[in-house]
């Protein structure tokens, strides 16, 4: 078998893999992309992109429900699943068509399609391929952890992976899990038509206690019913699914395990090229290297925070360093989370705890959603904008729960990769009326309480008096 010569091998074509190897092929380099399943992975197929088309159908729903709010008349929304399934489908066609192996191809990209493993450190056997790289960087993904349950290999279940198939809406539906797939996807199938009980311990464990707060009211106000246990066993009762905790059962027709993911590293025999990794990934410095300087990891399977966005970043990274000369550092606590119930919960920094552990004296604030202009515009007045900072004014993170909290949440993304204070936010105009202008109004406050007071205050009440 001729073994082809390569600067940049990749194993996963998700988000990691596909920004890698668009950006290296820019560079000029002769890149190999080499994916067993799917190009796209995770977020085009079973993630992101189904997902979010799943919230739209159901947020549709929930519109039709509330238009007597706003002075429409319309009869109850009656859910096709097969419709809504053929829309997903379709949202996914649409966003594919810039990432087949064909368009790949056409920029330069060499596709291979197949499971790619390690012969040797620089060698890789894929389908009837094999190839030599000087640089080759993994991007795996990861795939659905399953938890300890008794007896649940022996019910009917889902995960994200097939959820988006489903094209029949269930009368009662469980969910292990209360993370962020597996509350969207809780809210989307109540406000579709079911009834839905979430099994888990604690509502979105990473956020802060008030966004949980208003998440839970939000979804216990839309009907949702919460089991609050970890799941111990299942078993079939007839048609039906039952899942026991310790005190409690949950029972439904469809049973959708949302408990986490775990990094893909099977199967690469990693082994043989020497690299070294576990269950939870493969260990990469600052530079995004493996133990070995000319092997990279990235994304899920690098073993950090899993999400598209720092996926992409990541591994644009290391086919930077891998590359072109000198080096970027590609781990960092700087990264954003958004959890797409409605209304949506964004983060990014550090929590109040977080901060007040870290550094002790720091000043918090927080505008609620409903003295926003906008969100009573809309009727949308739940969740709040809050803001930590350093005495100085330094901003060290944001918690945002709001209609459109994941596109608000870029603003402090900014800010605080540019170490900037509340005052920087607060001087830009913002255009009026948007959720974005309370972020400037609750900046301004923020801004003017910390120059009134003490000394500094004093000064100015002082200077005030003068010139009038």
């Amino acid at each position: 078998m001729p073994v082809d010569e390569y600067d940049l091998a990749i194993i996963g074509a998700g988000a990691g893999g596909l920004t890698a190897a668009n950006f290296a092929v820019q560079l000029g380099a002769k890149v190999a992309l080499i994916e067993k399943n799917r190009i796209g992975g995770d977020c085009t197929w079973i993630g992101c992109v189904p997902s979010k088309s799943l919230l739209k159908a159901a947020k549709i729903a929930h519109d039709v429900r509330r238009a007597g709010r706003f002075g429409i008349c319309a009869t109850a929304p009656q859910t096709d699943m097969q419709r809504v399934r053929e829309y997903i489908r379709e949202t996914i066609h649409d966003i594919y068509q810039s990432h087949t192996p064909e368009a790949l191809r056409a920029k330069g990209i060499h596709v291979i399609l197949g499971a790619g493993r390690f012969i040797d450190a620089h060698t890789i056997a894929a389908g009837d391929h094999r190839l030599h790289a000087k640089k080759i960087l993994i991007t795996t993904g990861a795939r659905p952890k399953m938890p300890p349950i008794d007896g649940l290999e022996t019910v009917p279940f889902v995960t994200y992976e097939g959820v988006f198939e489903n094209d029949s809406l269930p009368q009662a539906m469980i969910v292990i899990g209360a993370g962020p797939l597996g509350l969207e996807l809780a809210q989307a199938y109540r406000r579709l038509g079911a009834e839905v009980t979430v099994v888990a311990e604690q509502l979105l464990p990473n956020d802060e206690p008030d966004a949980r707060k208003v998440i839970q009211e939000v979804l216990e106000r839309e009907g949702l019913k919460f089991v609050w246990d970890t799941a111990k066993s299942a078993r079939r009762d007839g048609g039906t699914i039952v899942v026991q905790t310790r005190s409690q059962e949950a029972r439904g027709d469809l049973l959708l395990v949302a408990s986490g993911r775990t990094p893909v590293v099977d199967g690469l025999d990693l082994e043989n090229a020497g690299v070294k990794y576990s269950e939870k990934g493969v260990p990469v410095d600052n530079q995004l290297r493996t133990n070995l300087e000319h092997i990279y990891s990235a994304g899920d399977a690098a073993g950090g925070y899993q999400f598209s966005h720092l996926a992409g970043w990541q591994a644009f990274l290391a086919a930077r360093n891998a590359l072109i000369p000198g080096s970027s550092k590609g781990l960092t606590d700087l990264v954003p989370w958004v959890t797409f119930t409605d209304p949506e919960v964004a983060h990014v920094g550090l929590t109040e705890d977080q901060a007040r552990q870290k550094f002790g004296n720091v000043t918090v604030d927080r505008s609620d959603m409903r003295h926003v202009d906008r969100a009573v515009c809309e009727d949308e007045r739940d969740g709040f904008i809050k803001v930590v900072t350093q005495k100085d004014g330094t901003i060290l993170g944001a918690t945002l729960v709001g209609s459109r909290a994941g596109e608000m949440i870029t603003e402090f993304i900014l800010a605080l990769d540019r170490r900037m204070k509340i005052s920087d936010l607060a001087t830009p105009i913002h255009a009026y009326p948007t959720y974005s202008s309370a972020v400037q109004q609750l900046a301004a406050k923020m801004t003017v309480a910390r120059n009134l007071s003490g000394l500094s205050g004093d000064i100015v009440r002082w200077l005030s008096k003068v010139i009038r």
